[in-house]
């Protein structure tokens, strides 16, 4: 390497250690007063071991000690949780939280979020049955834990939104996201949802912080609960910026539904692609009228005899 190139890399390092002087929020170096988002995946991780008893191990399971195992590990979680929660308090102190003490609530925070867990599995509990009631191609109650998207960002939100209403900063949020990469499907900790939900196929579903969802709800992929404006910024922070959804409402694919006052009464059934952002009456059945389809007939596109070439091979798979 020669000297200018050198000489010119160590200018672009000295610049770039000189822009973290700037007192900006993306210019902290601290990284062992922050959340770990690792830790917080690892965390979660631990949580679905328990959720989830005779479905998720690791390397130290024994069948012979179900128990003593699971012990260990709710152990190992109230001590990197207390430890996750504590950061996460003395982080928001820094970014303008109340003075408070910090270690005696994460233990109390931790110890509470610990008793919640059984009325957590309650709720999850009632989403696998809706999911099994609700879709013919899921075989087993299983293969829906196992497998289904749904269910994995549903139990995420339910463990994150205990854990926001305990007021935890930072960590629901980062579980949340955990879920959407994993699943595609964003749901805010804030979010309030009932029992017997059920997220079919789920990709690009969107949950906003304050909606509220009532109980037996069945969503489709692309869906989206948001806010009809978010002009005002942070001044909507403590408004209901979005939808309330009664019980026993179908909301199939692609429908948008927006605003804090728009009201979806029980039974309501909501068809793919429709916007809404005004309330709807219990039982009423939306649908957005068909669009005029054309058809462009073009000649020898299709070789029929390459076509059904293609069709003998594709059954023999």
């Amino acid at each position: 390497m020669s000297d200018m190139i050198s000489n010119g890399i160590q200018g672009a390092i000295h610049g770039i250690l000189s822009d973290y002087e700037k007192g900006r929020s993306i210019d902290k170096l601290d990284v062992f007063r922050q959340p770990d988002r690792r830790m917080i995946t690892e965390l979660t991780e631990k949580l679905f071991r328990v959720v989830y008893p005779g479905f998720f191990k690791d390397r130290s399971y024994r069948v012979y000690n179900v128990k003593n195992n699971l012990s260990l590990v709710i152990e190992d979680i109230a001590y990197l949780l207390n430890k996750q929660i504590a950061i996460a308090l003395e982080y928001n102190l820094h970014s303008g939280g109340e003075s408070e003490d910090i270690e005696g609530r994460s233990q109390l925070i931790t110890l509470e979020f610990l008793k919640k867990i059984p009325a957590i599995r309650e709720f999850i509990e009632t989403d696998v049955q809706a999911t099994m009631d609700g879709d013919p191609a899921a075989y087993s109650e299983d293969e829906i834990i196992f497998s289904y998207p749904g269910i994995h960002a549903i139990t995420v939100h339910r463990l994150a939104h205990a854990l926001h209403g305990l007021g935890v900063p930072v960590l629901p949020r980062i579980m949340s996201e955990y879920a959407h990469s994993r699943t595609g499907i964003d749901i805010h900790p804030g979010a309030k949802i009932g029992k017997f939900f059920f997220i079919d196929h789920g990709t690009g579903i969107v949950i906003g912080e304050t909606t509220t969802i009532g109980h037996h709800v069945k969503i489709y992929q692309g869906v989206t609960l948001g806010a009809l404006s978010t002009k005002g910024g942070r001044h909507l922070r403590s408004l209901k910026r979005h939808p309330t959804i009664e019980d026993y409402v179908t909301i199939y694919s692609g429908a948008s539904i927006l605003g804090g006052n728009t009201v979806i009464g029980e039974g309501a059934i909501i068809g793919g692609n429709a916007f809404i952002t005004k309330s709807v009456a219990p039982g009423t059945q939306i649908s957005v009228k068909n669009q005029e389809l054309h058809y462009d007939k073009k000649k020898n596109i299709v070789n029929k005899a390459d076509f059904e070439e293609d069709e003998a091979w594709f059954y023999t798979i």
